[in-house]
């Protein structure tokens, strides 16, 4: 049995260790996975320290389609995809997540009429005009075994009448994030010196607009003033935080693995982001966060509307200054499933499979 594994962002190739190391270690001689690597994140510490820190086998193909805008990036990817399709002829797409990568192997999948299986399937900003919903919606919408990482990501399917739609079937194992997270505790809570600072990332395109990110950058400076702040800038947005931040108690740095980003927030005071891996994230570690974003596809993290911080408010500084307090004790523990949600996968793709074959 042949799994073709699509991955090209960070967050994917986290995800997909999980999985790749739940095949090595159940599933060996019964399925043969071939990772394919767009190219997406072409910054070293964006993409490559992620399998080297995960020990994930090289890919098998590494397309290098990075830097352009979204159609021609998604039109390249799906080109690409189609011809390894072609040559490996695969039973099974496997896709993570949310990005461009995502899509294009969903619409190579369904255009080839191979299985697909999207992993951290349901979720729902609400909001279309973001690149990523659309991606999420139009990769579940053709694929056929849908994981969702919790009760909510099920809903939005059940809303969508996904339920009604013969040729899909939807699971809710948990969240594979978490699996990791469990797997690599040891390597994840390291005492660092520094245990008291706000830890910040910025990485959304509407977020690296000059407008918004001077505003909130203004902001930042403002909260620095009361706490050191640490920032591992995203590449497209380093020069330009660089010269804005001078003689500011914010202390800039290169993007960092899985492990040196995780220990940052567990030594961190509380977070500031407009990921939504991040917000989780610090969930796991219990650490307060706050969301530079309108809205989030993780609503069961708002323990109330002070935790989203619109980016175009000008003094956005008051309202984390008035609420930073760590009350994530107050969340539902098994939000996320019991760490277990890899395996609960792989035996449910292996069955699905099997079943299709007989």
């Amino acid at each position: 049995m042949k799994f073709l594994t699509i991955v090209g962002a960070r967050p994917q190739i986290i995800k997909a260790s999980i999985i790749s190391s739940t095949i090595n270690q159940f599933y060996k001689n019964k399925i043969n996975e071939i990772i394919v690597h767009t190219g997406q994140h072409y910054d070293y510490e964006m993409s490559k320290i992620f399998f080297k820190e995960f020990k994930i086998k090289k890919p098998k193909f590494f397309l290098n389609i990075s830097n352009l805008n979204h159609t021609a990036m998604v039109g390249k990817m799906i080109e690409q995809i189609g011809k390894i399709i072609l040559k490996e002829k695969p039973d099974l797409i496997i896709i993570y997540g949310d990005t461009n990568s995502t899509l294009a192997g969903a619409i190579c999948g369904a255009k080839h009429n191979i299985k697909i299986a999207h992993i951290e399937s349901g979720l729902r900003s609400h909001n279309l005009r973001m690149p990523e919903e659309i991606n999420r919606i139009v990769s579940d919408r053709v694929s056929n075994f849908l994981y969702c990482p919790t009760n909510i990501a099920k809903k939005n399917l059940l809303i969508e009448g996904f339920k009604k739609m013969v040729s899909k079937k939807f699971f809710n194992y948990g969240d594979v994030m978490l699996d990791i997270h469990k797997k690599y505790k040891k390597r994840l809570y390291i005492k660092l010196k520094d245990r008291d600072y706000y830890l910040l990332t910025v990485h959304r395109e509407e977020n690296c607009k000059k407008l918004i990110l001077d505003n909130i950058l203004d902001n930042i400076i403002e909260l620095s003033k009361e706490r050191k702040v640490i920032f591992p800038a995203h590449p497209r947005i380093s020069n330009y935080v660089k010269n804005k931040i001078k003689n500011h108690n914010i202390e800039l740095i290169k993007p960092v693995g899985y492990f040196d980003f995780g220990n940052l927030i567990h030594n961190s005071h509380s977070v500031i982001t407009d990921s939504g891996g991040v917000q989780k994230e610090s969930y796991f570690f219990k650490k307060n966060c706050f969301v530079l974003r309108t809205e989030t596809e993780w609503p069961e993290l708002l323990h109330s509307k002070n935790n989203l911080i619109n980016p175009n408010n000008d003094n956005f500084y008051k309202i984390i200054k008035k609420y930073n307090h760590n009350i994530n004790n107050k969340f539902n523990q098994s939000l996320y499933g019991n760490g277990n949600a890899s395996l609960k996968i792989l035996k449910s793709l292996h069955s699905l499979m099997n079943k299709r074959s007989i």
